[in-house]
């Protein structure tokens, strides 16, 4: 948007009042990394100037609180918190965030151009700015239509509008590298283009890079990480509820590199959010793990803005937006206020009542026949990796009849199309470590079939069960005790408000502490469909194998397989 600055001018050289002027507070330069003592002048929402001779019609004196703009999100996906995007904006902004770049794939997967439009939709009232990448898999790979299939013609329609800046994740890696007509298209739409290629290296992470793919959140070692840095890409690094790679990759941030280096939450729930925070979390985390802290808060910040040539905020400067946020000091990271173009974020208004949106659960709980699984000898297994998405592909030697298998953490996992195709694969995963019990959901990236597991296949149809009754949801279940979380909003979000969200994670850990289970078992369930991370996936046609990228058998297929367990 363009704006005159002429009316600005006079507050700006102090021959007229600011708005406001925030006095004696510690202003963090994000073009140096240091911080200047001074006061902040503010004017119809943009910062007029940085001095001690400012005038202001309201003056508030901070007495050496640290001042820094308003956090940004790099990378997120607004519909993993299972919050509709008024509720997260309000959410996020409580912890200094005023700016999230989301990529609406997840809705767009169900619902296609609709979804979209539900997000964009969503950006109204907002406390934040909620900034939109267009989805550009839409399946993620031609084998894993879900409810929709959005092509480059169809993204072109909202590639002008309001609040689209660019391309999402390029997930379809082998036919970015095979020049896939379709795929060129869709990467003509925007000169902003994010990717998502988990250990791409050598001559094909050239060839990735050439194609026009800038940036990549899928690092998860130092050396992944640091190759890509030396091509020219932007390093996202990810902090979410599952995905957990600062500890790995902020020992490569230097003074010299951090302009290409932002952070992203990719996939948070509600309950981590309202507790552990957001950006300001990463920040923690990153200088808990060493960074010095005003290279994390530049991550945060001017590094996120100019990657995705935001010039307007990113650092207190004059002429940017009023957005930043009030903090207690750089090491702890206490937000104690936040401002969005000059307003504190709690004198927004209450979210409007978000309308659902239907779930597309078109499908009837599976039999027993049908989630059967036979056969003996050496099976691929799925291996859950602790703070990781990424999989490991095992091999046991084992005979179906006797799963569960409990005493090697060995159960079942299916896939239920729930976009009434009438497909149900079934597989082997190693590392929920349920005792009793099953849990089952209607997020599962990124078609979103239902997807489940647990330790006896009666539970597992419950689970299954609970969560089409609900129209789509999150559902434990352990003997009689059945907990649901709906998710009325295409089986993805929810339209309660964020407190009544947490409230129910709590009820759905509680159920899963008594089964024994691993941390965060819903969130580590909903990545193992996605087809794009290595190395072993389960879809609703049965095993897949992200590496050799084609659908396998769970027991042998004529080849020899390594017993491991």
């Amino acid at each position: 948007m363009t704006r005159s600055y002429a009316d600005l001018i006079p507050a700006a050289r102090g021959t007229e009042p600011a708005d406001v002027v925030y006095r004696n507070a510690e202003i963090f330069d994000a073009f140096s990394c240091t911080w200047e003592k001074g006061d902040l002048a503010i004017k119809s929402g943009i910062i007029v100037g940085i001095g001690h001779l400012y005038r202001g019609i309201r003056e508030r004196d901070l007495h050496g609180m640290y001042v820094l703009p308003g956090l940004i999100d790099a990378h997120v996906h607004i519909e993993s918190s299972l919050l509709v995007p008024q509720e997260y904006a309000r959410l996020v902004a409580s912890h200094g965030t005023t700016t999230v770049i989301a990529d609406p794939h997840e809705i767009a997967n169900v619902a296609g151009a609709q979804g979209i439009e539900y997000m964009l939709a969503g950006r109204t009232s907002a406390p934040v700015d909620i900034l939109y990448m267009l989805p550009s898999c839409v399946p993620a790979t031609p084998l894993d239509i879900g409810g929709a299939s959005l092509d480059a013609e169809a993204l072109a329609a909202f590639a002008e509008c309001e609040g689209i800046i660019g391309l999402g994740e390029m997930m379809n890696v082998p036919g970015v590298l095979a020049g896939d007509p379709a795929i060129q298209r869709k990467l003509a739409l925007s000169h902003i283009r994010d990717g998502h290629a988990p250990l791409l290296t050598g001559m094909d992470l050239n060839a990735y890079i050439l194609a026009g793919l800038q940036s990549d959140h899928e690092c998860t070692t130092r050396k992944e990480a640091e190759e890509k840095l030396r091509r020219g890409m932007y390093i996202f690094v990810r902090e979410g509820s599952t995905e957990k790679n600062i500890a790995a990759l902020v020992p490569m941030v230097t003074p010299e590199n951090v302009s290409r280096c932002c952070f992203s939450t990719d996939d948070c729930h509600a309950d981590l959010l309202a507790r552990d925070g957001h950006i300001d979390r990463c920040i923690r985390t990153a200088v808990n793990c060493g960074l010095e802290p005003e290279l994390a808060i530049r991550m945060a910040t001017l590094s996120a803005a100019e990657r995705f040539g935001l010039s307007d905020r990113g650092a207190l400067s004059p002429g940017r937006q009023a957005d930043l946020c009030i903090i207690d000091d750089p090491v702890s990271f206490t937000v104690k206020e936040t401002l969005h173009c000059g307003k504190t974020v709690t004198d927004y208004p209450g979210p409007a009542a978000s309308a659902a949106m239907p779930g597309t659960i078109q499908c009837p709980t599976p039999t027993l026949d049908q989630i059967r699984l036979s056969g003996s000898g050496p099976a691929r297994v799925i291996g859950l990796v602790p703070g990781q998405i990424m999989t490991e592909s095992l091999h046991f030697d084992l005979d179906s009849a006797t799963l569960p298998d409990r005493a090697r953490d060995l159960l079942k996992v299916l896939v239920c199309n729930r976009y009434g195709r009438q497909r149900i694969g079934t597989g082997i995963v190693h590392g929920f470590g349920f005792k009793r019990g099953a849990i089952a959901g209607s997020v599962s990236h990124d078609a979103h079939n239902i997807i489940a597991t647990g330790a006896g296949d009666a539970e597992i149809l419950a689970a299954i069960n609970a969560v089409i009754q609900a129209h789509g949801g999150m559902a434990a279940v352990n003997g009689p005790e059945v907990t649901v979380l709906p998710l009325d909003c295409a089986g993805l979000m929810s339209t309660l408000p964020a407190h009544d969200i947490v409230a129910r994670l709590d009820a759905l850990r509680e159920a899963t502490k008594k089964m024994g289970g691993i941390a965060e078992p819903f969130m580590y369930l909903s990545f193992l469909a996605l087809t794009v991370i290595p190395a072993l996936r389960i879809t609703d046609r049965g095993l897949f194998d992200a590496v050799a990228f084609r659908d396998v058998p769970v027991f042998g297929d004529g080849e020899t397989l390594r017993k491991t367990g």
